[in-house]
């Protein structure tokens, strides 16, 4: 039984060895609105190839997991209009009803892993909401950073929820938090977040050397890369902390929960910004997914194989 498709041009890089980064799905679906999102999803596929790589966008169409979409596809999926979110818990149901779904950080790293693809690109990743000692509402990215061997490049986590929190929970799961180019942790449109990261690397090469190394040790598990904003897109922190602080009694009031928090506050976020949040967002996946490029092509010339003990 096949358990994912690759599209023609991830098949050819596959066939000849070349470097592939994962893109995730729900940034097209309830990240961006119409058409920013088939436009933003284009530029993104393209900066991945400007920088040497394969760009593999990963999404599950009609109960078949696509490793690597046509552009035909791309822009289906963008005018879908009710994709499935999905993560570990609901990925395998999605596929064997034949429905459509995009995937999130946790699926798109599951997808990742078993089409051996190394690198994955994305905006932020979530972590634990405001309030989770009262909801207990923490993202299922963490666990999947905890056990699914894949380096996943973005600004940080998601600065609409509790990044002390976050931090302490990939810190107890054994993830590497690595700040790229800067002590700071970033905050997704903010180059700081308030909070020093436990790790820094200054360049692609050493990134890749240290997934290496994690392989080498046969350590279970991922390393986060936390990729600061560039500068002249940057929402600075003082700017965003009140606006976020709105979006979240928005939700608090509209009785917004589980997996439509995130694109709620998103949204909220874009009106109270007057869309400077969804350019700082485009900014950023941009800027992660030529980053992950660089890794993918430095992670190639260690090779596959597991060196032995």
């Amino acid at each position: 039984m096949t358990v994912f498709t690759l599209s023609p041009e991830v098949a050819k890089a596959k066939a000849a060895g070349q470097p592939i980064v994962a893109l995730e799905s729900t940034i097209i679906t309830h990240g961006m609105p119409w058409p920013d999102n088939l436009d933003m999803a284009r530029q993104v596929e393209q900066d991945v190839r400007d920088y040497g790589a394969t760009p593999a966008t990963i999404a599950v169409l009609d109960g078949a997991l696509c490793i690597g979409l046509t552009d035909a596809q791309l822009k289906d999926l963008a005018q879908y209009p009710d994709a499935s979110k999905l993560s570990r818990a609901d990925l395998a149901v999605c596929m064997s009803q034949g429905k459509t779904g995009a995937t999130t950080v946790a699926a798109t790293m599951i997808a990742a892993a078993l089409a051996d693809i190394d690198v994955f690109a994305t905006g932020g990743i979530g972590g634990v909401h405001r309030g989770a000692d009262q909801t207990f509402d923490i993202s299922a990215d963490l666990s999947e950073l905890a056990q699914t061997s894949v380096t996943v490049v973005c600004a940080g986590a998601k600065a609409i929820l509790d990044l002390q929190k976050t931090l302490e929970v990939l810190e107890t799961q054994g993830v590497p938090v690595i700040a790229y180019g800067q002590d700071d942790l970033p905050a997704f449109w903010s180059r700081d977040s308030g909070l020093v990261a436990p790790l820094r690397l200054d360049s692609a090469k050493s990134v890749a050397r240290a997934h290496h190394m994690r392989r080498t040790l046969r350590l279970p598990g991922g390393q986060l890369v936390a990729n600061p904003i560039p500068v002249d897109f940057e929402i600075p922190r003082e700017t965003m902390d009140p606006v976020i602080e709105q979006a979240n009694a928005d939700a608090t009031a509209a009785n917004i929960k589980g997996k439509a928090v995130t694109p709620f506050l998103l949204g909220r976020i874009f009106e109270l910004t007057e869309g400077r949040s969804l350019i700082a967002n485009i900014a950023l996946v941009r800027n992660n997914a030529q980053l992950a490029a660089q890794i993918a092509y430095e992670l190639g010339k260690f090779g596959k194989e597991t060196p032995p003990l």
